[in-house]
């Protein structure tokens, strides 16, 4: 927004703080008990866009409670606001966690690890949003309401000694020349869009009946394609196509594959190396299996 009274930036900084919150809560349980250890960034990244999604879905109905209810209270507000966002964010929340945790019965051990880190972290995401969110959204509104800046949070505005500001100082400290510091605002160009334009277009009954039909060719394409997975990684996509770690395997699976898997011999026993009669043992065993 223009108006640097509305302009919510510490609004979406604390947004991204509960999801950073939510990752070292998860981090610090996982660790103390003893898990397996996980990469951080792999975690924040499908957490941030979790977070991120919530906190937008909190901010939209905190807008329309406010709208509706401009002389209501800041609790009655805030108790409209978890009515309406914290049934989405509850079922978001509890699919993701559930998908996640059903990742853990994988056999990969390093896929397992990255599961019960992330479906940690949305759980913790979800209180973060619930509790930490929504008394930040409380202390944005009493910002609002008492004119203060966006980034000093210092009380801004025109009164009767300072009605011959310049417009400069009008755009920098209240966000607009007109030295109105609380203007209403209108509907947000995206309500319109959906509203007047996107809901009309698909309650159509051509387009419904054409939507119908795309899901059903979706559908149809997504069964097929859950039949031809394979369980397993080509270990030649983990490497840039001009790797040299690409001929290696295409020579590995052409001249060595007809051979089987590779045999082993360990030594499960305590052995002294710094015995140079040992080593030598060790190593006519060697020679001898080979």
């Amino acid at each position: 927004r223009l108006s640097c009274i509305r302009n919510n930036v510490w609004l979406a900084c604390c947004g991204v703080v509960s999801a950073g919150l939510a990752v070292l809560s998860s981090f610090g349980l996982m660790l103390f008990l003893e898990a397996a250890i996980c990469n951080a960034e792999l975690t924040f990244s499908p957490l941030a866009g979790v977070g991120v999604d919530d906190m937008f879905i909190m901010i939209a109905s905190w807008e329309q409670s406010s709208k509706k209810k401009e002389k209501s209270n800041v609790i009655s507000l805030l108790a409209e606001t978890y009515s309406e966002a914290a049934l989405s964010v509850t079922i978001t929340t509890l699919t993701d966690v559930l998908a996640f945790f059903i990742g853990t019965w994988t056999a990969f051990p390093s896929v397992r690890a990255f599961c019960l880190y992330t479906g940690t972290a949305f759980v913790f995401c979800y209180v973060y949003t619930m509790t930490f969110f929504g008394a930040v959204l409380v202390l944005n509104h009493k910002r609002e309401q008492g004119n203060r800046h966006w980034l000093t949070c210092m009380r801004v505005g025109v009164d009767q000694d300072q009605a011959e500001n310049s417009c400069l100082y009008n755009a920098c400290c209240i966000g607009s020349c007109s030295r109105q510091s609380s203007e209403p605002e209108g509907e947000h160009p995206m309500s319109i869009f959906f509203k007047e334009y996107y809901g009309p277009f698909f309650t159509n009954k051509w387009i419904k009946l054409l939507v119908v039909l795309l899901y059903g060719a979706y559908l149809g394409g997504s069964v097929y394609g859950c039949t031809q997975i394979r369980e397993g990684i080509d270990l030649r996509n983990l490497a840039s196509d001009d790797s040299y770690v690409i001929p290696y395997y295409d020579a590995d699976e052409k001249y060595f594959s007809t051979y089987g898997p590779r045999v082993m011999v360990v030594i499960t026993e305590r052995v002294d190396y710094w015995n140079e009669t040992v080593r030598r043992g060790i190593e006519s065993c060697a020679q001898n299996l080979e």
